[in-house]
């Protein structure tokens, strides 16, 4: 008897063991949450120039929102170094007088989108460094779109590249953006931290970048220090002898199909 009792609970005892490992059932709430998404943030760079005493490097810079700084913007004018600005309808809204200056110094400097909104350009609900995301497609296409409408409605020319707020992106966006006819600009060198850094890391940064690089930095926080250590390396650099180039002046190579 006792060995008919031990066997049958030796039998069951598989089947307790599977009951306790299945998963428990998901709530509703369970079933309909977001997974979060992928993100990535694009690496970007120019062709080098191949000279040592002549590095190639791309400046570019965001216009997100706020005021134009004019440390930055008046030491590039007057150097006359060449440089891609990616601004937003927000920041064109406000500062039709910096407008007017790219509008007039167009042998130096593109324009190209930084979108309609400030928004990150993600199709799924997400907030980064504090910014919803745009959170549909259709979220997304308007953001990409309103940025160029405003353009075009403040005289610029059809933007061909778009850089989407804090520069992350999940692979469905950067699928749609590249559908939508746009090279996505990622960057190789984060100049001023956005814009949060002092004005002695931020020149140490930027004075530092490498031939090919594609520096990114700020030209909307014209109280922030960063933007003094940017126009302070503005010019080592170009005591330096580098190339300055706009990135639709050379070929570049990013990562995670943004370009190609």
């Amino acid at each position: 008897m006792r060995r008919f009792f031990l066997s049958a609970f030796l039998v069951l005892l598989p089947v307790v063991a599977t009951a306790e490992n299945m998963p428990a059932p998901q709530t509703p709430a369970a079933q309909n949450a977001v997974r979060a998404p992928k993100l990535v943030e694009p690496h970007l760079h120019v062709s080098r120039s191949g000279n040592v005493v002549r590095p190639r490097v791309a400046l570019t810079f965001d216009a997100c929102m706020g005021q134009a700084d004019e440390r930055i913007l008046s030491t590039l004018v007057r150097e006359r170094i060449p440089a891609t600005i990616f601004v937003t309808a927000r920041w064109l809204r406000k500062n039709p007088q910096s407008v007017a200056i790219f509008l007039n110094n167009l042998d130096l400097f593109e324009l190209e989108n930084h979108g309609q909104n400030h928004v990150p350009a993600v199709d799924v609900p997400v907030v980064i460094y504090g910014i919803a995301a745009a959170g549909s497609p259709e979220a997304v296409r308007q953001e990409v779109s309103g940025g160029a409408d405003a353009m075009r409605a403040a005289g610029l020319a059809a933007p061909r590249w778009f850089r989407g707020s804090t520069a992350k992106y999940d692979p469905s966006a950067i699928r749609q953006i590249r559908e939508m006819g746009y090279r996505v600009a990622g960057y190789s060198l984060n100049g001023d931290g956005g814009s949060l850094l002092g004005a002695g890391v931020t020149e140490q940064r930027i004075t530092a970048a490498k031939d090919g690089d594609v520096v990114l930095a700020h030209i909307n926080q014209p109280t922030h220090a960063a933007g003094e250590g940017v126009a302070r390396a503005l010019l080592a650099l170009k005591r330096r002898g580098v190339e300055f180039v706009r990135l639709s002046d050379v070929d570049g190579m990013g990562d995670d199909d943004t370009t190609q």
